[in-house]
């Protein structure tokens, strides 16, 4: 029996990471898409932002955030007006209907990740409780 590398840890978490996220993302209602739903957690948590602000805080080119927030204004979930200090830029604001459709996202996320936690095993239960603190430690980075 072989064992596993250190080096294979970050393989396989990122794998595994990976795969559960995009697993929960497609449990649900269908809405809008990943991007979206990303977009209006970044401005739900960081309030007010100008488009290039929330554009670099989500990893996309501010044309790609320009469509996603037109799409969130048309669909209700986010407003969009002038930023006062430039004219020129715009501020995007979650609405409440789009903190209820958050709400209700992660709900469900939640909801069916503890139905699959449920599903396991009582020792990969325990295993997991016991390595949250070193995945949250994860986090301490950003």
């Amino acid at each position: 029996m072989t064992t596993s590398s250190s080096q294979d840890i970050p393989n396989r978490l990122f794998l595994a990471i990976g795969r559960l996220s995009r697993s929960l993302r497609q449990a649900g209602t269908p809405g809008p898409g990943h991007g979206a739903i990303s977009a209006l957690a970044t401005l739900s948590r960081c309030g007010q932002l100008r488009l290039g602000d929330l554009a670099a805080k989500e990893g996309v080119a501010a044309a790609t955030m320009s469509r996603i927030v037109a799409a969130l204004v048309e669909a209700g979930y986010v407003r969009r007006e002038s930023d006062p200090v430039d004219r020129r830029a715009w501020l995007a604001t979650v609405t409440e209907e789009g903190e209820r459709l958050l709400s209700g996202v992660r709900s469900t996320r939640v909801h069916e990740l503890g139905k699959r936690i449920e599903r396991l095993s009582p020792e990969h239960r325990e295993a997991l409780t016991a390595a949250l603190p070193a995945l949250e430690a994860l986090l301490d980075d950003e």
